[in-house]
């Protein structure tokens, strides 16, 4: 005797592997945008990170600057006691 399965058998089967596979396809496009997220977010990390590092490095050059701009204008300052008062 051959097995059959019933019209509601089938229709129950198509159903279960409709749901199963929306899921996996959930499941893949969740995956893939948590991993666009944390991407896009390290990026933004990074950038943010090498703003800070170029903000510092300026302060310290314009630092730098005036440090010499001030021993230059000392230097050429007259000396107390040097005559050229």
């Amino acid at each position: 005797m051959k097995d059959r399965l019933s019209k509601g058998e089938i229709r129950k089967d198509a159903v279960q592997n409709t749901v199963e596979a929306g899921a996996e396809t959930v499941a893949a496009v969740t995956t893939i945008l948590t991993s666009a997220v944390r991407d896009v977010a390290r990026a933004l990390g990074g950038f943010a990170t090498e703003v800070f590092e170029i903000r510092d490095a300026a302060r310290r050059a314009r630092a730098e600057a005036e440090d010499g701009l001030h021993l230059r204008d000392d230097a050429a300052a007259p000396q107390p006691g040097t005559g050229s008062e």
